[in-house]
């Protein structure tokens, strides 16, 4: 068996990411460094940890918040960040696994991307132009991008508005600079303690844009809430599939005699609830793209909300495409139309198969009724 090299330190393993655009790399005893890329594990070519001998926690010392290592040894587990000279972002989580420690580093490119690049549709940017106050939720499950799309949404803000925005993120992924706004980054255990603590601090602040990292909590959710309820623009994630899981979601924090006040809340202040999913896309320079789904709060998606007629909002979404609302169906459907995703691949993420090839037949048919124009225009 030939004899592989030995990893020494993280910091080559995180300048290696950039090189093979890995979105994440995964560092845990008897395996060697494992790499995401495009959505799969590919294992590296070096040895795996030895089982047993501290490995991968002698090769993080150099990254380490030695100060925070107190909250590791008593929890378990420790969020933070790092970053390269190249303006590389990482996302750690280290924790302990079987009395060692194991890490989970997402790579956070230093440039924030627009909405082009995300390949978002025009709803992402009418929303972060013309939404002065109010709540903004975008969900989805771990690895959707959810970050980077309200990263694009807060740095368009910062781009083109004179505003004051405060972010409480654990840990801080983009590094927003200050263009047309004034932005306060705080992070989790270095700035301050939790996030309802900040945010209840940061209504204090004169903000007019507060962007919170994951709803974890009931304290959390209700200062959001009122934040957004007492005239500023909050933009918050949840880790939930769909528009439909963050509504329970957020119900989920509160006891079921306070679901009624809350419903109230979210349906003076919703603005919007946008989930997404990753898909493998065709090109390869591309990687992945987002189907999204939207749910805009328009005046009766208010109403079902206060109502607790949540189960009417699906239909909603499917008859509001005019205003910029869409279904995860519809969604993959126009990724297919574009030639960004494999047919095959709208298919096995779709929600209901049978509405898909429907919406793809139509696009089929609408192709062919164009292509059939222009030969009859070419030979007349």
């Amino acid at each position: 068996m030939p004899h592989l090299p030995r990893v020494d330190s993280v910091i080559p393993l995180l300048e290696k990411m950039a090189e093979v655009q890995a979105s994440d790399l995964h560092l845990k005893s008897g395996l060697p460094p494992v790499y995401r890329v495009g959505g799969e594990l590919r294992r590296s070519a070096l040895a795996p940890f030895e089982q047993g001998k501290n490995e991968v926690e002698r090769i993080m010392q150099p990254i380490l918040p030695q100060r925070r290592m107190s909250d590791y040894e008593e929890r378990g587990g420790l969020d933070f960040a790092y970053h390269l000279h190249s303006g590389d972002r990482f996302r750690i989580n280290v924790m302990k696994a079987s009395g060692e420690m194991h890490a989970a580093i997402r790579r956070v490119k230093g440039e924030i991307p627009n909405f082009e690049e995300l390949h978002l549709p025009p709803i992402y940017e009418k929303l972060a132009r013309e939404s002065q106050e109010g709540i903004i939720i975008v969900c989805g499950v771990t690895g959707c991008g959810k970050s980077t799309t309200q990263a694009a949404m807060i740095d368009h803000i910062n781009e083109t508005q004179a505003l004051n925005i405060i972010s409480i993120e654990d840990p801080i992924e983009y590094a927003f600079k200050p263009k047309m706004s004034i932005v306060s980054q705080r992070e989790i255990g270095l700035d301050v303690f939790q996030f309802s603590d900040a945010l209840r601090a940061a209504v204090r602040q004169d903000p007019d844009v507060i962007f919170v990292g994951e709803m974890r909590d009931k304290e959390t959710m209700l200062a959001a809430l009122q934040a957004a309820e007492t005239g500023h623009l909050v933009f918050c994630t949840l880790h939930t599939a769909d528009t439909m899981q963050a509504l329970g979601r957020i119900l989920e924090f509160f006891p079921p005699d306070q679901h009624q006040f809350i419903r109230s809340s979210l349906s003076n202040s919703i603005r919007a609830i946008c989930a997404q999913r990753l898909l493998p896309a065709i090109d390869p320079d591309i990687s992945r793209v987002p189907a999204v789904e939207i749910l805009l709060g328009e005046g009766i998606v208010r109403e079902k909300i206060r109502e607790g007629a949540d189960n009417d909002l699906p239909e909603i979404i499917a008859g509001s495409a005019q205003s910029g609302m869409c279904t995860f169906t519809a969604s993959l459907a126009e990724l297919v139309e574009k030639g960004l995703i494999y047919t095959d691949v709208a298919m096995e993420y779709a929600p209901n198969r049978e509405q898909l090839m429907g919406l793809l037949r139509g696009i089929k048919t609408s192709a062919q009724t164009l292509v059939h124009r222009v030969k009859r225009v070419g030979t007349s």
